[in-house]
């Protein structure tokens, strides 16, 4: 019989951060989820509304009626700080606009994320809210639990925004971000299809004990169920491995996939690089040729939560207005448009 084990929660593992959609739908395209272990701290606290306390006295000053009503729960008051001026972090969480810069060409652009601009005067910083995701160690006498040795926390609705001073000195410039949260049922069972009690998400916020946690992760990705499949038969050539499952795969190019019991020249974790057929999927592997062979018995393919957002992230922004959750003109109908490019051309 499976016991509590009591294990504590001890240092922060991972934030997973979300762009929601007016309705409170988790999004799941370039640029909406951003995972980091580079946060300093993510704090709430619950807010209570205090209950009418009623009280009646006789006429000869004794009480003869005394009621308190019980304080309710209203909301969550949050805070989240990272240590550096992470700008795309920033962005998802406060709003503005995120400045890019492309280190290829018009024609290949290569862009990175190399600044922030804050929102207009008026707008609302926080847009229509983010859900946030948080892992810590659960330990046990002094090592982390064998069992589901993470704590997973999430806060399905959030409204943030830039809190305290900005200071440029010599030392750390931090960034702290507050606000509140609420429930959100629409936030489900999550991205990847992790959290297991959808039911509670209509709460403030909750956790429970997990055996995964997006650990050593930082950057926007794309998520989705972890799916396994069958691997039938294998081949090499010039140094690219294909594989062929035995049902379709419903793999992408940028996956992450684990591979085992094929033998020791494929077995491993690679990035797809290409998908020819719903069946087949290839990575890189550098290794002497192999010819078309059955695999038996069958190999095993298990696409990992998430892929990081290179290729698809591409977005160079609009030239004029930005169509920003928050912003007076805000038009949910149209696509978010929040990246400022340089109009440096990059080979000059």
């Amino acid at each position: 019989m499976t016991t509590q084990d009591y294990a504590a929660s001890v240092q922060g593992v991972a934030l997973r951060v979300t762009r929601l959609d007016a309705a409170g739908n988790l999004l799941n395209g370039p640029g909406d989820s951003y995972t980091t272990t580079a946060f300093l701290r993510a704090s709430f606290t619950p807010e209570y509304e205090e209950g009418d306390e009623i009280v009646e006295k006789s006429a000869d000053g004794t009480i003869a009626v005394s009621y308190k009503a019980p304080d309710t729960l209203k909301r969550i008051t949050m805070e989240i700080a990272i240590p550096e001026p992470d700008t795309e972090l920033t962005s998802l969480m406060s709003g503005g606009l995120l400045l890019r810069k492309n280190y290829g060409s018009f024609s290949s652009p290569e862009n990175e994320s190399i600044g922030w601009s804050a929102p207009n005067v008026g707008d609302d910083p926080s847009g229509n809210g983010v859900a946030i995701e948080v892992w810590s160690f659960a330990v046990k006498d002094g090592k982390r639990a064998s069992t589901n040795p993470y704590f997973y926390w999430i806060f399905p609705y959030a409204k943030l925004r830039q809190s305290g001073d900005r200071v440029i000195e010599n030392g750390l410039l931090a960034n702290t971000f507050e606000g509140y949260g609420l429930g959100n049922v629409k936030f489900g069972s999550g991205l990847d299809g992790y959290w297991e009690y959808p039911v509670a998400t209509e709460r403030p916020y909750s956790y429970a004990r997990a055996s995964w946690a997006p650990e050593g992760l930082k950057g926007f990705y794309t998520w989705h169920d972890q799916a396994t499949n069958t691997i039938s038969s294998k081949s090499l050539t010039s140094n690219v491995a294909t594989l062929t499952t035995a049902t379709a795969h419903g793999f992408e190019v940028g996956q992450t996939v684990a591979i085992a019991d094929v033998d020791s020249t494929f077995n491993g974790t690679y990035v797809i690089t290409a998908v020819p057929s719903t069946t087949q999927f290839r990575y890189a592997k550098e290794a002497g040729d192999v010819a078309s062979t059955p695999v038996s018995p069958a190999g095993t393919v298990v696409r990992q939560r998430g892929y990081l957002d290179v290729d698809d992230f591409q977005s160079q922004g609009s030239t004029t207005g930005y169509n920003v959750p928050g912003a007076d003109d805000y038009n949910p109908d149209l696509p978010i448009d929040f990246i400022v490019a340089s109009t440096e051309d990059p080979t000059e």
